[in-house]
């Protein structure tokens, strides 16, 4: 194998393939990229034996062939070669090893046969659309924040993608939830979506897809089955398999008898949880909301080191009430908010919180109180 490339379209490829690699491998050949030159383009390929990310870039192929070498080795010769710079790969004669050039750098890397390289086998797909990347990049960064990292409910540990079909109009939607909170976004269902299974999509896919879609207006073909789904993004192809539980029912949590509605600024709010909430020892600590008439108190209590409180003019003529939150989960609801404005709709101090987007009218957020 013999290959030579331009050093940007090297490291753009290693970069989408080689963050996959965990750096801690008990399987020696999981820690290489694999990487295979036919016809004018170099194919690289990473997995983890559930996730799997290929990307071909265009090279001068003099001598075609296979190998792999460790991938974050790799990546970081590339990165730091000089911009500009071409690259040629070279292996072995007995393919033990393969030298990577540039200019009047050398670097030469032991290899593993390719044909110790694991297949994350597909299968066949049973449904396959095309969603434009800016409506997939909505409905993931609109709920990822609210996946689950408590491994013993291992079905919350990713997104729920599926279809849902309302007064006569089908949507694509995606929930998060880790009993706590709840986040759900729609677009209007893409076609050939119907019918699909719903699906759990794992959190390193759905953290590995984010960084994908960022090209707005990029359509992104994506195939599904039971047990796995595929993204098509340009060059790239990212195959993962799926959490294989079952989400719970997510529409018995949201609330629909909330008659309280407190509208308020989003950022005047966020930065006043932001200030009380400095005086709590940790971040989960609650922020007690006092709404009344035209006007949110804040108040938190920490034994330890004082009180704090601060008040935010709102829009509220409903009775007053007084409740609390996880203060980080006030945060990270109001980060995913587009509008200038969030609508609450409270029922009382022990039962679930509907925020609403006001710009948004296909997102919706579900918080649990704490007790204050």
């Amino acid at each position: 194998m013999r290959v030579i490339l331009e050093r940007s379209n090297l490291l753009k490829s290693l970069n989408h393939v080689h963050r996959v690699v965990e750096r801690r491998n008990t399987i020696p050949i999981l820690s290489n990229v694999l990487l295979s030159a036919t016809g004018e383009s170099l194919e690289m390929k990473a997995t983890d034996l559930d996730l799997e990310v290929t990307e071909a870039t265009a090279a001068s192929i003099e001598q075609a062939g296979a190998t792999t070498v460790p991938a974050h080795l790799l990546y970081d010769i590339v990165r730091k070669l000089p911009d500009g710079s071409e690259v040629m790969l070279k292996l072995d004669e007995n393919g033990n090893a393969m030298t990577v050039i540039s200019g009047r750098s050398s670097f030469r890397l032991q290899c593993l046969p390719q044909a110790d390289f694991p297949e994350l086998t597909a299968g066949s797909f049973t449904h396959s659309f095309s969603i434009d990347s800016s409506a997939l990049k909505g409905l993931i960064e609109k709920t990822q924040f609210a996946i689950s990292t408590e491994e013993t409910r291992y079905y919350l540990n990713g997104i729920y993608f599926h279809t849902h079909e309302d007064g006569g109009r089908l949507t694509l939607r995606s929930v998060a939830t880790d009993g706590h909170r709840l986040a759900r976004a729609e677009v209007e269902a893409p076609s050939g979506s119907e019918g699909m299974p719903g699906i759990i999509i794992p959190r390193k896919t759905v953290s590995e897809l984010q960084k994908l879609v960022d090209t707005p207006d990029v359509s992104v073909r994506v195939e599904l089955s039971d047990t796995k789904i595929r993204f098509t993004i340009g060059t790239v192809v990212l195959t993962s398999k799926l959490i294989d539980g079952t989400f719970p029912d997510y529409q018995r949590v949201i609330p629909t008898g909330n008659d309280k509605k407190l509208v308020i600024d989003r950022q005047s709010f966020a930065q006043a949880v932001d200030r009380v909430s400095t005086i709590s020892s940790e971040r989960g600590r609650a922020v007690k909301l006092s709404i009344g008439d035209g006007l949110v108190t804040l108040t938190v209590n920490n034994p330890d080191s004082g009180s704090a409180t601060e008040e935010v003019v709102a829009d509220y003529s409903a009775d007053p009430i007084e409740i609390g939150f996880n203060a980080k989960y006030l945060l990270d609801v109001a980060a995913q908010l587009s509008g200038s404005e969030a609508c609450f709709l409270l029922a009382d101090a022990g039962s679930p919180t509907l925020i609403h987007d006001t710009s948004d009218e296909h997102a919706l957020y579900v918080l649990m109180p704490m007790r204050v």
